[in-house]
C-alpha cells in the first residue's frame, strides 16, 4: 500500500514538472513570435507590398522552425 502511494506521489510530481515545463516553453514561444510581430508593426511599412514581404518572412521563419522540430 505504501509503495502505491509513493508511486502516485512520484507520478503527480512528474506530471507537475512536465506541465510547468510545457507552460514555460509555450510562454517563450509566444514571447518570441510576439517580438517578431511587434518589430513588423514598429517598422511601419510603406504600403501593402512591404507589409506582405515582412509577414512572408515571419511565415518562412515559422516554417523553418516547424521543419526543425519535426526532424528532431
Amino acid at each position: 500500500m505504501a509503495e502505491t502511494d509513493k508511486q502516485d506521489a512520484l507520478l503527480r510530481e512528474i506530471q507537475t514538472r512536465l506541465d510547468r515545463k510545457l507552460r514555460e516553453n509555450e510562454l517563450a514561444f509566444l514571447e518570441y513570435w510576439k517580438e517578431q510581430l511587434d518589430a513588423v508593426t514598429a517598422r511601419k511599412p510603406e504600403g501593402v507590398a512591404a507589409l506582405q514581404t515582412q509577414v512572408r518572412k515571419i511565415s518562412e521563419m515559422m516554417a523553418n522552425r516547424i521543419r526543425t522540430l519535426k526532424r528532431g
